[in-house]
């Protein structure tokens, strides 16, 4: 028996199995469902780990302020102080736990294969965590420019102004040499107390001619810096030195002595930073000073330099969790949670750990700047696309 369909009735199967044409720039049910997901789960891991660092840091520095009969309001702001520095290191931990946590459950509920089978990629499955980790990565690049030297310095500061002077006089730093190395205004400084608070005790400056012979050399009792009116010199002995440098003509003795940013332009500034650990630097002073340093040790330039391309780098380690989180997560869906978690652990230990390897090989010239800087994160992220690319083919 024959039967004849008539080409209306075709016409309207063939619609309904017609794949509608699906919207990929913004799809708000998807979006705002992962996306709701993973702050919930982000959120908790923040805070989790936020308050692990902070009782670290009660832990250990709490007892000292306790025997010197600190506030409550002082212990407080100190551990306020804390914080930045501990967060840059919580948000790239979060944000890689956050996404395995979220790509596992989902992956337990069989979400993740029902995406994927509507004709969903797994990037645009992410795309909100991929957002996120952009977003992190960029609030983690300002705090490790701006917050963190800022606060660390503070906190170590207030510390010891608690602990160490009672409220007095603390050092930085005793017998601190510095030399600004200008060719055409060379000037040697020595500190015999570098004082945190902007008081220097016993300071001797030498100044040069172009030539390199000595032009004037003063001893001072004290001495503060000013930002507008320049170095402040107490009690001060100056003496000058004929056109050889070899014979000092008669001293003068002055109760105070001010020299303008124009005639001594390295600032209290430049001399903390010149003798700072290049870890408490901020990347625009570190570039600062191999700029206008040019004449600065090779293994000097090279731990600054490796530093300052490890710096622009690490702040992406948010973002690169995600790359490396997707797959992962999606690999282990059907073998729980755990695994996924444990992947996750292992790959940002081991990104931390090779980081911190070719770090260490750069400073000590072992390895180009620019290679022990930014090849681990650079390297990471590239496998972690192409896992992405290998899971979505």
């Amino acid at each position: 028996m024959k039967y004849r369909i008539s080409r209306g009735f075709m016409n309207k199967l063939e619609r309904k199995l017609t794949v509608a044409k699906r919207r990929w720039l913004w799809m708000p049910t998807l979006d705002g469902y992962v996306l709701r997901e993973y702050m919930t789960y982000f959120s908790i891991l923040i805070f989790v780990f936020a308050m692990l660092f902070f009782l670290s840091d009660v832990f250990n520095d709490l007892a000292d302020f306790l025997d010197h009969k600190a506030s409550w309001s002082q212990i407080f702001y100190y551990f306020a102080l804390r914080i930045p520095g501990n967060m840059q290191f919580v948000f790239p931990i979060a944000v890689l736990l956050g996404c395995m946590w979220t790509m596992a459950i989902f992956g337990k509920h069989m979400e993740v294969t029902a995406m994927r089978a509507s004709g969903v990629s797994l990037v645009r499955c992410g795309r909100m965590i991929f957002v996120v980790g952009f977003l992190v990565s960029c609030l983690n690049f300002y705090f490790n420019e701006q917050l963190v030297p800022y606060t660390t310095r503070r906190a170590d500061v207030f510390k010891d102004l608690i602990t160490k002077g009672g409220g007095k006089f603390v050092s930085f730093q005793t017998m601190l040499t510095y030399r600004n190395f200008d060719p055409e205004h060379p000037r040697t400084w020595f500190f015999r107390n570098f004082g945190v608070e902007n008081k220097h005790d016993m300071v001797l400056v030498k100044n040069f001619r172009p030539n390199g012979t000595l032009d004037w050399d003063l001893l001072a009792q004290s001495a503060s810096y000013d930002q507008n009116q320049g170095w402040i010199f107490n009690d001060v002995l100056i003496t000058q030195y004929s056109e050889d440098g070899l014979m000092p003509l008669p001293s003068e003795h002055l109760d105070q002595l001010i020299k303008s940013p124009a005639e001594l332009p390295e600032s209290a500034e430049d001399i903390v930073n010149s003798v700072k650990d290049v870890k408490d630097l901020p990347s625009w002073v570190i570039y600062d000073l191999l700029q206008r340093m040019p004449n600065m040790a090779a293994s000097r330039r090279a731990t600054f330099e490796t530093v300052f391309f490890y710096r622009l780098a690490f702040p992406w380690a948010s973002f690169l969790a995600v790359f490396l989180g997707l797959p992962l997560a999606t690999k282990n869906e059907r073998s729980g949670i755990l695994l996924s978690l444990i992947s996750s652990v292992a790959v940002i230990v081991g990104y931390i750990a090779l980081s911190q390897v070719f770090l260490l090989l750069g400073q000590k010239e072992m390895l180009p700047p620019i290679i022990a800087g930014l090849l681990p994160t650079i390297g990471f992220i590239a496998y972690g696309y192409y896992k992405v690319r290998c899971d979505n083919a």
